[in-house]
């Protein structure tokens, strides 16, 4: 070993300990008779001293050690005289008795440091440098800590890890699939998992019972914020069970990592119906931190002789407690917020409960002080508070007002990271509809069930089918989700029917598996969750990017080896494919 101790292991019991240590160098300070360095590694930063007066040589070799230059020395520990409490190591330093340089290293493009002064661009070029910062590093660590949870938890729990093929069949439901040629099959194509959801079924029908899998899947899809084209699941089925069953299970488990990794107790995961969501919060993956319901005002603010309101499918109001001292200008800026092309809104109605019991509102002209008592009264605001209302078309004012509630909980502090408030969504629609197609798609995928009391609606009202489908929910972002699964093939292909899937296609695409339902498919269901979500939300960070050793950009780039890139014209020809790139 070319180190005895770690950079972050020493304390003052080592006092007189002759050792070795390994590292990078931090930072120097050159004082005169005395030359001080900081070395780094994964473990913490230990001080090492060098003095002119009883090695002139080996200060004189250190004072040309430049930041990141890999070093070994070799030393005795003694105490120090500036102490630093701050760190472990702070109470200790290393004598140096000798000094060998492993490696030099160019002075780098930004400080490896806590507080770094490089972009992100740059940071994401030089990401191995990037990884070295302790912020990044412990992310990683964190990761590394869930996966290993997970393992456990979930071997104790009986489930069998079971890996899944990354090559294989391109199917057109869902996102767009990244698609891999095959050389050996000439005009033939693999395509890289969205998800491993047909071959964990296909174990519950070879009666493993319980699977799971920490796995990569893959996306090609235009990138969001904060998307990424490769991402991981921890990917889990079980079979002879009810969707309480996965609930629990997967309650339990959550509840595991957030206690070991975090030291976080999770109590109540309050359950909340699909309807229940979109009614309450305008979203189906509400943050329910905080309270700030949204209210259908349609009663009290429609047939007044406002227009805007008069002409809206709906009215929805908030109440931001508090906040009735917001200034013109505050309210002016937060109008602009609302008519981004982000958020879509026209315009944005406020008012104000004074401390007299008085209502200052916007449309003053067209609501007196009753009927805004009124508005009042619905949104439950008291003397402070501040009514924010949005109207139009229901599904347009719902997301806009669901983004402007959690920006107002946003400027109201009501978002700590560190408080954590999981709630399952429930009773997911089966299908929803699509403008562009005309036609219906699946809202989770086409193997999730029906609830067996809405099977007669296929027919006659297939928008008010409810699936056996739930989403586990964290502080606003979806972590987990998924449902009991078709086990049955007629309603496997009576699903796909009502999909607008011929009987040739969906044999063509999906025959392997409802082959295997007519071999004694046990009833079965399952759950995914985002491993880099979940881990972003743990470490109180905004950006999955974070908790990736190796990220893309949000054009689904990797800016550090520069992929995807062109390939040689004799690979091409090896594949026979000849490009007919467009202009």
């Amino acid at each position: 070993m070319l180190r005895s101790h770690t950079c972050g292991e020493l304390n003052i019991g080592n006092l007189g300990n002759e050792v070795t240590l390994s590292g990078w160098v931090q930072k120097s300070r050159d004082l005169g008779g005395m030359t001080f360095v900081d070395l780094r590694d994964r473990y913490g930063l230990t001080q090492l001293v060098f003095n002119m007066e009883t090695n002139e040589d080996l200060c004189i070799e250190a004072r040309k050690l430049g930041r990141e230059f890999v070093i070994q020395v070799k030393g005795a520990v003694i105490e120090r005289s500036s102490k630093n409490k701050k760190i472990p190591t702070g109470e200790i330093e290393i004598e140096i008795e000798e000094l060998t340089i492993l490696n030099a290293a160019k002075t780098p493009p930004f400080t490896i440091e806590d507080d770094t002064d490089g972009g992100d661009d740059l940071r994401m070029k030089y990401r191995y440098l990037d990884l070295r910062r302790n912020p990044v590093r412990e992310n990683m660590i964190l990761r590394s800590k869930v996966a290993i949870e997970t393992r456990k938890y979930l071997a104790e729990e009986d489930f069998i890890e079971v890996e899944t093929p990354v090559l294989i069949k391109s199917t057109p439901e869902g996102a767009r699939d990244f698609v891999v040629p095959s050389r050996m099959n000439e005009g033939q194509f693999y395509a890289l998992p969205q998800s491993p959801q047909t071959f964990k079924q296909l174990l519950m029908v070879s009666g493993f019972d319980k699977y799971f899998q920490i796995v990569k899947c893959f996306r090609d899809e235009d990138l969001r914020a904060d998307r990424q084209p490769e991402f991981t699941q921890i990917d889990c089925e079980m079979s002879f069970v009810e969707q309480e069953d996965i609930l629990n299970t997967f309650e339990n488990l959550t509840r595991h990592l957030l206690k070991t990794v975090i030291n976080v107790d999770l109590k109540d995961f309050p359950r909340m119906t699909f309807d229940e969501a979109m009614r309450d919060y305008g979203n189906d993956k509400p943050d329910i931190r905080f309270d700030m319901k949204l209210k259908d005002i349609n009663a009290l603010a429609q047939n007044k002789g406002f227009k805007v309101f008069d002409d809206a499918e709906l009215v929805l109001a908030i109440n931001a407690k508090g906040c009735a001292g917001y200034t013109r200008k505050q309210l002016d800026k937060l109008t602009d917020w609302v008519k981004r092309p982000q958020i879509g809104a026209k315009g944005l109605i406020y008012v104000k409960c004074n401390e007299d019991g008085s209502y200052k509102s916007s449309v003053d002209k067209f609501f007196d002080q009753e009927q805004l008592a009124e508005w009042a009264k619905a949104t439950n605001a008291e003397v402070g508070d501040l009514i924010l209302v949005l109207s139009g078309v229901a599904n347009e004012v719902r997301k806009q007002m669901s983004e402007l509630r959690l920006e107002m909980g946003e400027q109201l502090g009501l978002r700590d990271p560190k408080i954590f408030a999981p709630l399952w969504v429930i009773d997911f629609p089966l299908l929803e509809w699509d403008e562009e197609t005309k036609r219906y798609h699946a809202m989770h995928h086409p193997f999730t069930s029906p609830k067996p009391e809405d099977l007669d609606k296929l027919d006659t009202a297939p928008g008010e089918v409810k699936a056996n489908a739930y989403d586990m929910v964290l502080n606003g972002s979806e972590i987990g989700g998924g449902s009991i699964r078709i086990h049955d093939r007629d309603l496997q292909k009576l699903m796909f029917q009502h999909l607008g899937f011929t009987d040739e296609e969906a044999q063509e695409q999906f025959g392997f598996l409802m082959n295997a339902f007519e071999y004694g498919a046990p009833p079965h269901g399952g759950l995914a969750f985002g491993l880099d979500r979940l881990c972003a939300l743990m470490g109180g960070a905004e950006s999955i990017r974070d908790f990736i050793a190796f990220p893309k950009n949000n054009s689904g780039r990797d800016v550090m080896i520069d992929a995807p890139s062109k390939i040689d014209n004799i690979q091409l020809d090896e594949l026979s494919l000849n490009l007919a790139l467009k202009s």
